[in-house]
């Protein structure tokens, strides 16, 4: 069949307009009357179900739709003409160019609440020593009391490599698209409730953190026999083999992976991520049937060990390592052990892993933090020989020549470190020794280091963004919202603003200026101490109760704090110790990811008093659900 597809649309100099669907591009042609128009023999059958219209300025995206064309099926003709008018937001007073599948974040003015928890934090009676997603909806019982809508979780993808405590770091995935067999519900997998069970169920839940290593050899164990015994009558359900293979692009690389690492069936792997698939889109069908959504984490990087990097190399810079430069964090600065992207490599295919990435990520979650979203404006990017992260330098950047050092009287040991990529260029050190310079050099050395650090790269890491970020935020619905903390270069809010992704906003990084609507407040982070432990030896529930008020108080569109924050309010509930309450030290390598809640979520449902509390809170701050 051919298709053709018309419509009108003034563009200025330098635009065009193309249709897009499926990821492909088709470029338009203008004609008289403003009428871009594109031809399509041999059309697919699925381009008039699902398409769109983009505007370009050169080779970057100007403009989306407010949402897709879906015209349905067309058959019985050889050629159609399809006449097209541009969707634009039909919604006044809305802040944002596309929209969301969660249509309550395009409510103009709306201010919602929520809570932050990791998965693993979670706490009932039915679980195994860890937090699962059948724990999902209890908690979302508790929120719905309070009138709260937004459920924040870190990021659930598997990080199995040796089931040992290394694997608890969240941020270093063995997949993107895999999630993790630790919050599997064994009963629900087939596996028999018996005396043995319980016992070991007894003993791993009153434990008062997680025993990473010792929770993860035991669920495996079950879920093997459980496999064993269902796995065949399993894999021969529609749903099953429906999963497989609308997940077959990456789930079979991830199934061949831990097979490998295990020496065992593949099928076992596919069978286990049917059922946690299964699982956690229940719970998520759950909390949006209660009216609250899900926000999911993002992680900037993903282990040059995973499947992505072992399967797709040349998307990856394996010589290198992410981190970030010493800020308010880490004094030292931090290696994440990452490798970096190769964006050009990504480009040639219009990021089709990233959107394929967050697609799968869509399937769970309607909002979504970006860890580090500098990251797709530049990266403090490390050679593999460094430990550290002070031995780093952005990439991309705009390094200095050595004739340009030499001219302006500047040695080069000490205040410049070679780019490995191209010899004979020079980036400052982030934390250069000046205590031999003389004064005038000083001087001119401090001059050169804040306009490589805060202007040299406005124009140039604003282009990247945009080469990126659009064809990311518009290959799905999800509420976009960045982590933009630390050294933050001018032409991120810009960017951030023309795209509508929400800023991060606390009261304990300020930056500065007024907190904009589009934002999200919060207290504290999983790499922070709980507000308790906020310039005080232990803050009283009023002091935390007027943190609190302040944040909700505030125009951000989104206010979300960690549970440790909302129970610091009340005495009697509070953990005895605000310093376990911490789940991440970022100076810490070695961090054992294991902190959970002191209470169940059938005891914050009881907690009446408290929850009414907050409930009040909200109320009184037009954030109610």
């Amino acid at each position: 069949m051919t298709l053709k597809f018309t419509i009108e649309y003034y563009t200025r100099w330098g635009e065009k307009l193309c249709l897009v669907s499926n990821d492909k591009v088709y470029p338009m042609t203008w004609g008289a009357g403003n009428i871009w128009s594109v031809t399509i023999k041999n059309c697919p059958a699925s381009l008039p179900e699902d398409y769109t219209y983009v505007l370009y300025q050169g080779d970057l995206i100007a403009r989306t739709e407010w949402k897709h064309h879906h015209l349905g099926k067309i058959s019985g003709k050889k050629s159609v003409t399809v006449e097209d008018f541009w969707n634009d937001c039909p919604i006044q007073g809305c802040p944002f160019p596309r929209q969301h599948s969660a249509a309550i974040f395009d409510n103009p003015g709306y201010r919602g609440a929520g809570t932050a928890i990791p998965v693993f934090a979670l706490r009932t009676e039915d679980d195994f020593g860890v937090g699962e997603f059948t724990d999902i909806p209890s908690f979302v019982d508790w929120m719905t009391r309070t009138g709260q809508s937004i459920l924040q979780l870190l990021p659930i993808n598997d990080t199995t490599r040796k089931g040992a405590w290394g694997d608890s770091y969240p941020y270093n995935p063995i997949s993107s698209f895999a999630l993790h067999p630790i919050y599997v519900h064994l009963p629900a997998v087939g596996v028999k409730a018996d005396k043995e069970y319980k016992a070991l169920q007894k003993e791993l839940n009153a434990e008062k953190f997680v025993d990473y290593p010792r929770v993860m050899e035991i669920k495996m164990k079950y879920l093997r026999a459980a496999y064993e015994q269902h796995g065949p009558v399993d894999k021969l359900k529609t749903a099953y083999k429906k999963f497989v293979a609308g997940n077959a692009d990456w789930l079979d690389a991830y199934a061949d992976y831990c097979a490998k690492r295990d020496k065992a069936d593949p099928d076992f792997y596919r069978w286990v991520q049917w059922h946690l698939d299964r699982q956690m889109g229940a719970a998520v069908e759950y909390a949006h049937s209660k009216g609250v959504y899900l926000k999911g984490d993002l992680p900037i990087g993903v282990g040059r060990d995973s499947v992505d990097a072992t399967s797709f190399p040349k998307l990856f810079n394996l010589d290198s390592s992410t981190g970030a430069p010493p800020d308010y964090f880490s004094t030292d600065g931090q290696n994440w052990g990452f490798p970096t992207y190769n964006w050009d490599e990504m480009a040639k295919d219009d990021y089709a892993w990233w959107k394929k990435r967050l697609r799968k990520m869509a399937e769970y979650f309607d909002a979504f933090r970006i860890d580090h979203i500098l990251g797709f404006f530049r990266i403090w990017e490390i050679p593999v020989e460094f430990k550290g992260g002070l031995y780093g330098h952005f990439n991309p950047a705009l390094p200095y020549s050595r004739d340009e050092i030499v001219n302006m009287g500047l040695p080069i040991e000490g205040l410049f470190i070679e780019d490995p990529r191209r010899l004979g260029w020079f980036h400052p050190l982030i934390t250069p020794d000046t205590s031999k310079l003389e004064p005038w050099q000083k001087e001119r050395f401090d001059a050169l280091y804040t306009d490589f650090f805060y202007h040299r790269h406005d124009a140039f890491w604003r282009y990247n963004a945009m080469r990126k970020l659009p064809h990311l935020l518009s290959a799905t619905g999800m509420l976009a919202c960045g982590e933009d903390l630390g050294m933050v270069p001018d032409c991120v809010p810009e960017v951030m603003d023309n795209q509508k992704i929400l800023s991060l906003e606390m009261e304990r990084m300020p930056k500065g200026q007024e907190w904009p609507y589009l934002s999200v407040c919060a207290t504290s982070s999983h790499d922070m101490t709980s507000i308790r432990l906020w310039d005080a030896d232990d803050k009283e529930p009023a002091e935390c109760k007027r943190i609190l008020w302040r944040h909700l108080d505030s125009k951000s569109m989104l206010a979300i704090f960690p549970i440790q924050d909302w129970l610091s309010i009340s005495a009697p509930l509070r953990a005895k110790d605000p310093s376990a309450e911490r789940i991440n030290d970022p100076a810490d390598a070695r961090n054992k990811w294991r902190w959970r809640l002191h209470l169940s979520n059938r005891q914050l449902i009881d907690s009446s008093a408290w929850s009414a509390e907050i409930a009040g809170l909200i109320k009184d701050s037009g954030r109610s659900a």
